[in-house]
């Protein structure tokens, strides 16, 4: 899912996207997701890690209205730590606006 700029609102297309993947994530009860909340890497590290945790926040709530139990997804904020592209530019930037839906778990027993 991508923002724009200073936002964590989610955009009609991310809640098409947040939809399909509460769909896929209710076919595999046995997985926890984390979700991780991304910024460019313009403002302070401060501001960045803040706004990272809006996104991700953003992204479990819409999760769980859409059925996704919370106690199986976690979430965690990387701010402008973990660019997706580099570049000085509104290209690399607005791929940097993102939250990042990861499987982190599958706790099925062992065979």
């Amino acid at each position: 899912m991508f923002f724009a700029v200073d936002s964590s609102e989610l955009t009609a297309e991310s809640l098409q996207t947040l939809r399909q993947i509460a769909y896929v994530m209710m076919t595999v009860p046995d997985r926890q997701f984390a979700i991780e909340g991304h910024t460019d890497e313009r403002g302070s590290r401060d501001y960045n890690v803040a706004l990272g945790l809006r996104r991700a926040l953003a992204v479990r709530d819409a999760l769980v209205a859409l059925g996704v139990p919370e106690n199986r997804l976690t979430i965690a904020s990387y701010g402008k730590e973990r660019p997706a592209v580099l570049g000085d530019n509104e290209k690399a930037w607005s791929q940097n606006r993102r939250a990042v839906v990861v499987n982190i778990l599958d706790v099925r027993p062992p065979r």
